[in-house]
């Protein structure tokens, strides 16, 4: 099978300028696979369920004020099995009860200072 001289070159063009098309998609194009499209969803999911559920926690919190006081004494590393192991954050998936009561500690500790 003969392949005309001028194909070769119209051939590398095509891929260089797919090679280029690629890069400059994923780079400014905002292009991204699918397992990153998957962790930013799950991210976000994580987000919206910490900043829907503290609100509960602190509002539960407020119904026990010397445990706030005891709270504001624990180590900040501490804080946030304080708050699981108070029973604040029970209405909470297991997957994201720390992240919860992490935030809920913040909340409780900065907004009561």
């Amino acid at each position: 099978m003969n392949i005309p001289e001028s194909t070769k070159p119209a051939i590398w063009g095509a891929i260089a300028g797919a090679v280029v098309a690629m890069i400059i998609g994923f780079a400014w194009g905002g292009w991204m696979t699918g397992s990153t499209a998957t962790r930013m969803q799950e991210a976000s999911a994580e987000t919206a369920i910490v900043q829907a559920f503290t609100p509960l926690c602190v509002v539960k919190a407020e119904k026990e004020p010397e445990k706030i006081a005891l709270l504001k004494e624990e180590s900040r590393y501490k804080r946030d099995n304080f708050v699981v192991d108070a029973g604040w954050v029970d209405n909470v998936s297991e997957k994201y009860r720390s992240e919860v009561a992490d935030s809920c500690a913040d909340t409780i500790v900065e907004g009561m200072e």
